[in-house]
């Protein structure tokens, strides 16, 4: 047996131990004896698997089998007993299921880094202890970015409870494809997205799990809601964390500038609720101003207390545990017998030798350095203040990954393909010569997932505009008078509109949010 089988051998095991951390949060209070014990039978157990680990690699594989046994039948039996002892705390039992599942050294498994997985001198010991403190500080600075939440390890912020299971089971399942696609356009922008949050000491993982529910990394999403960009903020908290308009464009669709923006929510959003991620997450989805109305009506609870998780909205309870469950497996894909794809997102440029829009790029490029999907989202995602479907004429300089330099050479700079790029582009114009951009780059893209911030919308449903919004509307001649009617929301009237986008109306009417009210009285610009 390899040196790679007989680990995941060993690490097999501790699968059923997933099951055993029961939800809650920790309850305050010194701890009584009971649950001092169950938490010393938890060390002895984790001393005891790495006991088991040891004696494997001196190759004493039938010792190392009977005291790995061992050890996991007497961690999953106080496990047990912890969710059925009150003041016991699940939540060290989950963390410590998570560190044994992935002990592991430079030496363990052949072609694997080494990962978060340094822990404070006794497993368990809490935020905030002197040798917690040390380990800590001796972290390099980019992977503390990962680790860490607040001086906490993520793990010990993860309640592994029933919503975060159910969310875990259906990021596996049902939006598996959407998953992938999130992590492709994550890794694409993330030379754009990821400084940010590392110069923030916010955790990557949870950059990528706040954009994969919220918009599956496509930068031109919006919201029935009228939430925007990669990170869906609503236009007033947008405003708030500088994201305004830059010569007609949005910068909620940037996606360096929105990434900015939500580590500063984020940072905010934890001094206000004690550093309790989901509650700031709930904050981020459903309005910190309803979570603060929430949290004082029940001080010291947690976001799963039923005093506080009961008057969630569907959408809020939902949200939270998609969120952190993205985040996990960003961090954990082995886990989960998951393997994210290989992404080369190094940053590169391409000046244009001929006049070409994104969109005859895209044919011209076809499946280029093995990308099946095509490019249109990617060359969408790091251009966002360009319609995907107005030619830019030769000299215009964008942004690409890099391997795609020599690709536009070969394929786009000289030759048949771009003649054909332009043949079906100028085709497409003929048949719809009044489209707008909005409805040619919906075509193009399917939905995303995930609430926004501030008040909920009825759903997820997201139009995906040029990115950035007109001075004045394009081929406007003047304005008709429209009254809302109910259902109605910016995005549904602009998309009866063939010469206007959502920011055009909201400009025209002097609106500083995209909250409508039934009856309300809008002008929408007439077309030419």
């Amino acid at each position: 047996m390899s040196l790679r089988a007989r680990y995941t051998a060993l690490l097999l095991p501790l699968a059923i131990l997933a099951g055993c951390a029961s939800s809650g949060a920790p309850r305050p209070g010194k701890a009584t004896p009971e649950v001092n014990a169950l938490y010393d039978r938890m060390n002895q157990a984790s001393k005891g698997y790495e006991a088991a680990i040891d004696q494997a690699r001196r190759g004493d594989t039938a010792q190392a089998a009977k005291t790995r046994k061992q050890a996991l039948d007497q961690l999953k039996d106080a496990s047990a007993r912890c969710g059925l002892t009150p003041g016991c705390d699940p939540q060290r039992f989950a963390a410590v299921f998570d560190r044994l599942l992935r002990l592991k050294d430079g030496s363990f498994i052949e072609g694997e880094d080494s990962d978060d997985t340094e822990q404070a001198a006794e497993v368990g010991a809490q935020p905030g202890d002197a040798a917690g403190s040390s380990v800590i500080s001796a972290l390099p600075e980019a992977q503390r970015s990962v680790t860490l939440l607040k001086g906490q390890k993520f793990s010990d912020m993860m309640v592994m409870n029933g919503p975060v299971k159910a969310a875990l089971e259906m990021w596996l399942t049902q939006l598996r494809p959407n998953l992938m696609d999130a992590y492709v356009n994550y890794q694409m922008m993330r030379y754009r997205m990821w400084p940010a949050y590392q110069k923030a000491d916010l955790p990557e993982a949870l950059l990528f799990g706040i954009m994969a529910k919220e918009s599956g990394g496509k930068v031109h999403a919006v919201s029935r809601s009228g939430a925007s960009g990669p990170l869906q903020f609503m236009y007033a908290t947008g405003l708030r964390f500088g994201l305004s308009s830059d010569g007609g464009f949005d910068q909620r669709f940037d996606p360096g500038l929105s990434a900015q923006a939500n580590a500063e929510y984020i940072n905010e959003q934890l001094g206000q609720f004690n550093n309790n991620l989901e509650m700031t997450l709930a904050a981020y989805n459903g309005g910190e101003g309803r979570m603060r109305r929430i949290a004082a009506a029940s001080p010291g609870a947690g976001f799963y207390d039923p005093a506080i998780y009961g008057q969630m909205s569907a959408e809020t309870r939902d949200y939270v545990p998609m969120v952190l469950a993205a985040a996990w497996l960003f961090l954990h894909p082995d886990s989960y017998h998951l393997k994210w794809p290989r992404v080369d997102g190094a940053p590169g440029q391409v000046t244009l030798t001929r006049p070409a829009s994104l969109a005859e790029l895209t044919v011209c490029l076809g499946s280029a350095d093995d990308m099946p999907q095509g490019w249109f989202r990617t060359l969408r995602n790091l251009n966002p203040r360009l319609d995907p479907q107005v030619s830019q004429p030769a000299g215009t300089r964008l942004e690409v990954p890099k391997q795609l330099e020599k690709s536009y050479m070969a394929s786009c700079a000289d030759g048949p393909w771009p003649i054909l790029a332009s043949d079906l582009h100028n085709a497409v114009k003929i048949i719809a010569p009044a489209a707008p951009a909005a409805t040619s780059a919906q075509l193009a893209n399917g939905g995303g997932g995930g609430g926004a911030n501030g008040p909920n919308g009825p759903g997820p449903q997201y139009n995906y505009g040029s990115g950035g919004a007109s001075s004045s509307p394009k081929g406007a001649s003047g304005a008709k008078s429209y009254t809302v009617r109910k259902g109605d929301t910016l995005v549904s009237i602009a998309r009866k509109s063939s010469c206007a986008d959502v920011e055009d109306i909201a400009k025209m009417n002097g609106l500083k949010g995209h909250v409508l009210k039934v009856g309300q009285s809008l002008k929408v610009p007439t077309c030419r």
